[in-house]
């Protein structure tokens, strides 16, 4: 079989299983969407908040086209569980983010959790919230395969430096 036929089967499901059925994954996604607008910023795991952006960005998308637009009303009454958070989204996430086209959510890993069960934990926010920004971790560079390689290779060069100075130096002396 050819690789580029092996590409279109199908090999798994297309998305997470987040609960105990699709109803209970709706719930969900819809509780996590209500808390970050709510709060503009939540902790829970890597998995569900990977699954739940791809829905607050597209909240925020249909929130631009103002609350007079009826689908736009209809997928904010469906995605907000608490309906009082309608108002805070079309009148102050989307008029904030009316300028940008797109990539409104911030997503940061965090430490595992350390009980029940080390799951990969991650923290989700709107970008331009009122809270202190998180601190974005920083990729150790030196420890690299490419940066590895030249920290050997101008080690070795000191070193063939080092020994062609003295036995040059010893030469001298005597």
């Amino acid at each position: 079989m050819r690789l580029s036929a092996a590409a279109w089967i199908s090999h798994g499901r297309l998305r997470r299983r987040l609960g105990y059925g699709p109803r209970s994954r709706l719930d969900l996604l819809r509780n996590l969407l209500t808390g970050l607008v709510r709060h503009e910023r939540i902790e829970a795991p890597r998995a569900r908040l990977d699954e739940m952006r791809f829905y607050a960005e597209h909240l925020i998308d249909y929130a631009k086209r103002g609350d007079t637009d009826p689908k736009a009303m209809n997928m904010a009454n469906f995605w907000l569980t608490e309906k009082d958070l309608i108002h805070k989204l079309f009148k102050v996430l989307a008029p904030r983010f009316q300028a940008h086209a797109g990539n409104y959510t911030r997503m940061l890993q965090i430490p595992n959790r350390t009980t029940i069960d080390r799951a990969k934990m991650a923290v989700i926010e709107y970008k331009g919230n009122p809270f202190p920004p998180l601190p974005i971790p920083r990729r150790d560079s030196g420890k690299t395969l490419v940066n590895q390689l030249l920290k050997g290779y101008k080690d070795d060069v000191f070193r063939t430096k080092g020994a062609q100075l003295q036995e040059g130096h010893v030469g001298t002396a005597v």
